[in-house]
């Protein structure tokens, strides 16, 4: 690779600053199994389902147009509806 301009080549878009990467966190399926893995998203899917028990599992999902799929969510952390229980329907 020749270098015309004497600069060095970078892959870091202009003007934009560099993620720092992932950190490795625990994200745990509803039927308790855990994964640690490096990821920023807060929660993840994961579509392969090979457990006995992942056919019949309630926490799994069933989109419309897309593969099931089970939720992973960071180990510890508060289900996303969780702030709705202590809504009062009256």
């Amino acid at each position: 690779m020749s270098r015309a301009s004497g600069k060095s080549a970078s892959n870091k878009a202009p003007g934009r600053p560099r993620l720092p990467a992932p950190s490795a966190q625990t994200y745990r399926a509803g039927c308790a199994r855990t994964w640690t893995l490096a990821a920023t998203e807060p929660d993840l899917a994961y579509t392969d389902l090979v457990f006995a028990e992942c056919p019949e599992c309630p926490h799994r999902v069933t989109p419309d147009g897309g593969p099931d799929f089970c939720t992973l969510r960071p180990q510890g952390a508060a289900h996303p509806f969780a702030a709705l229980a202590a809504l009062k329907l009256t």
